[in-house]
């Protein structure tokens, strides 16, 4: 099933709206890094993350070590030939994650 990418207007609406977030992967992902008061902090968010993920079918590439949690959101249907792309799935999710801090 494909998945209709972001277009540019789109992207630069994310990103500006969310700007803590930043492209990676030449433009096909986005990333973020969080930093927590300790690996509590940080797996509780990771725990409250998971939750989102699986009601929304979409989930994070993520990396924690102690206090700090590093994600990174693509849709890998968008674009499968290249490892994903940007879409709507992305905008909701990200619209979530910044919701919990």
């Amino acid at each position: 099933m494909s998945v209709p990418q972001l277009t540019d207007a789109e992207r630069d609406a994310l990103l500006s709206e969310h700007s803590d977030w930043s492209l990676a992967r030449e433009g096909r992902a986005v990333e973020r890094t969080f930093t927590f008061a300790d690996f509590s902090e940080a797996w509780g968010f990771m725990s409250r993350v998971a939750l989102i993920a699986d009601s929304h079918d979409h989930h994070p590439e993520w990396f924690n070590v102690y206090n700090r949690v590093e994600i990174t959101l693509t849709t890998h249907d968008a674009d499968p030939d290249n490892g994903g792309a940007l879409s709507q799935r992305d905008v909701k999710m990200i619209a979530a994650i910044d919701g919990l801090i």
